[in-house]
């Protein structure tokens, strides 16, 4: 029942950008690693930057290992599923980077964010996907649910945070700077925000 896609883009670009939610799913490249699987959402933090390239922003979290697995390996995965309308599960098989706030390419990458304010989210990075095999699948037995809104939590916690105490409140956490495996994860102290 699925199908192998060339690039993103008409229908399928429509369904992946009208999703609220997508997960993410990275691995260290050691047999017994943690492999980690996350979930993203808020409203205007992903971006399809042309037919084979995504990008979200990645916020202020209580770990890194996203961060750490493509630093080591470039592997990812991203997810989204059809929780109302058809049925409809699409996978993005790739290699992904993230780009730092002292990388050149930051501010730019930035302006594909038009509708989120990142400074309210405590931003570390801009999480870049290049997409190697794009597939779909029916998504028969995913559950019907009902998108109410954003939770605001996230912003109402980092809002008041400048680079200085962001870069604090990471360093006092524990999966931030290394990953669960001990892989090198957000680079600490952070780089001043351009933004």
């Amino acid at each position: 029942m699925g199908k192998t896609y060339e690039r993103i883009d008409g229908r399928l670009r429509t369904f992946i950008e009208e999703q609220p939610l997508f997960f993410t799913a990275t691995a260290p490249l050691a047999g017994d690693g943690t492999v980690n699987l996350s979930p993203k959402g808020l409203t205007g933090s992903f971006a399809v930057l042309d037919e084979r390239t995504l990008a979200y922003l990645d916020f202020a979290g209580s770990n890194a290992e996203t961060i750490a697995h493509l630093r080591e390996n470039g592997r990812i995965t991203l997810m989204w599923c059809a929780f109302q309308g058809p049925p409809n599960i699409v996978r993005v098989h790739g290699r992904g980077e993230a780009v730092f706030r002292d990388d050149p390419r930051f501010a730019e990458l930035l302006t594909r964010f038009p509708d989120i304010d990142p400074s309210l989210h405590g931003l570390r990075a801009v999480i870049v996907v290049h997409a190697e095999l794009i597939r779909d699948s029916c998504g028969y037995a995913v559950p019907y649910m009902a998108y109410e809104a954003d939770r605001e939590l996230h912003e109402r916690r980092f809002a008041r945070e400048d680079d200085a105490s962001l870069s604090a409140y990471f360093e006092k956490k524990d999966h931030i700077a290394v990953s669960l495996d001990g892989l090198p994860g957000l680079p600490l102290p952070l780089p001043p925000s351009s933004v």
